[in-house]
Parts: structure tokens; sequence; C-alpha cells
């Protein structure tokens, strides 16, 4: 029969407490979990190049989907894409000098926004970066005496409902980018890199809409779910999510290292590191 470690009381001082369990495990691991996606993304995003693998002006390739969609395309890069697959064109003058022309700048921020103020994830780093607190019933790092909530530099967080919209609209175009993948100048095909960006929108769509603002959207508004029958559709769409809901944690961890190991793999794929195995013989 299982049994509960019983906590008296929240202790004073950081990282104090009456715990007898190894609780220091998870913010650890958050920390250099989160850490090394941070740092990867970012040395990613500054690349710029070899984010595609096999899209020439035909139709279909690779491409990584932290650099998708690409809004504007710098030609002559090695390992990019024609300037045929950019929405608005060629590089911008506009663009600051003391950033690289990478299309990743352009469309990182609206994902971030999305995990930074994502509920889960605001307990991971609250936790791992700033130890407020560490963990249950373990001392906090001092902080100002009066809480203040989400206010201040905080109140980015209550971006979390808006940020969402953009965050659906992502899966919807890393979707058709999965569907371009199995193509390779316009010949339908199979490649491990297929299977791999078909996975990265499964997992982020599992991930995004098992979110607490897309199941309060869907079904949460509500304070009767029997009412009429707009209520208990409302009801029905409000459990399904909730199934993703109950994981959203190791959705959000497993989406986000996806989206790391499909960048990695185009990459690799791209430098001529590694060979795609595929039926297109190439």
């Amino acid at each position: 029969m299982a049994t509960a470690t019983a906590i008296s009381r929240h202790s004073k001082g950081f990282a104090l407490n009456e715990r007898t369990d190894n609780w220091w495990v998870g913010p650890l691991a958050v920390l250099g979990g989160l850490l090394a996606f941070i740092i990867y993304s970012t040395w990613a995003a500054f690349q710029g190049n070899h984010y595609s693998v096999g899209m020439s002006e035909g139709f279909g390739g690779y491409l990584s989907p932290m650099y998708s969609p690409l809004v504007y395309i710098m030609e002559g890069v090695e390992g990019g894409a024609p300037l045929s697959h950019s929405l608005l064109g060629t590089w911008p003058d506009w663009w600051p000098s003391f950033l690289p022309a990478s299309p990743a700048f352009i469309i990182l921020g609206f994902p971030v926004l999305f995990r930074f103020t994502c509920y889960y994830y605001r307990k991971a780093y609250y936790r791992a970066f700033t130890g407020t607190p560490p963990a249950c019933a373990v001392g906090s790092l001092p902080r100002r005496s009066r809480y203040v909530g989400e206010t201040g530099l905080m109140v980015i967080q209550n971006l979390h409902r808006y940020a969402l919209y953009f965050a659906v609209a992502l899966i919807f175009i890393l979707s058709y980018d999965a569907v371009l993948s199995f193509f390779r100048d316009g010949v339908l095909g199979v490649g491990v890199g297929s299977i791999v960006l078909l996975i990265n929108p499964i997992l982020l769509g599992s991930y995004t809409f098992g979110c607490h603002s897309f199941r309060h959207l869907m079904g949460g508004r509500r304070d009767c779910f029997s009412c009429d029958v707009r209520a208990k559709v409302a009801h029905g769409n409000w459990k399904w999510i909730t199934k993703l809901n109950e994981n959203h944690q190791l959705l959000a961890w497993c989406s986000l290292i996806w989206v790391g190991g499909a960048d990695v793999y185009v990459r690799l794929v791209s430098m001529g590191v590694i060979t795609d195995l595929n039926t297109w013989g190439i």
C-alpha cells in the first residue's frame, strides 16, 4: 500500500525543508532541459543556414520547424530555400544589421511567447530558475515582502490566451510542411525526415490543444453543461481536451524536444553529416 510523506510546514530560508525525498531532481532536470533548448535554439536561429533539404523550385522537401513559415528568404544561403518558397520575397533592407538574415528570428517569437506564458512552463521555470519555491514545501529565495502576482514585468503572462491563436495557426502551417515532406520535386515518396516532420505537428497539436486556455475557450466559459444542445456539445469538447490537458506536462516536454530534434535532423542532412533514408534514392 502506497504511503504519502507528511509535510508539516513550509520551511523558511532557501532550500530549507523537511522533505525526505529527492525533491531537487525535478527542478534540476527542468533547469538543464530548458537551458539546453534555449542555448541550442538561439544558436540555430543565428545560423540562418542549413534549414532545408530538397526544397528546389519544385514541390516538396524538408523544412526545419524552427524556420517555418519562410516569411523572407536570403538567396544563396547554403542549405537554404529558393526564393519561390518565400511568403514576402527577398530579405528586406530594414532588417537590423546586428542580426543575421535568418528566417527563424521572424517567427520564433510567437511559439516562445506561447510556451513562456504556458501555465505548466510558468511552474517549471519559476521553480527551476527563480526558486519561488524550488519545490513544494521547500524554502524560497528571498523576494519582495508583498506578493504582487503577475503584474509589473510578469503582466506579459496574461498574453497567453492571445498567443494561443498564433500557436494554433502554426500547427496548421507545420502540418502543411509535413505534407510537403512526402514530396520531392512533386514526386510522392517517404523518407525518415518525412516521419520526423509528420510527428512534429502531432505532438505540438496535442500540447497546444491540451492547453488550459484552449480548454476554457471550447467549454470552460459556461456555468451549466446540460442546459441546452450547445452546452452539451461544449461539455463534450471540454472532456476530450481535458484528456490532453491531463498529460500537458508530458506533451510540453515531448513537443519541445521533438522540435529541437527535427531541426537537428534537417540540419545534419543538409550539411551532409548523415544520409536521409528515403524512397527517392537521394
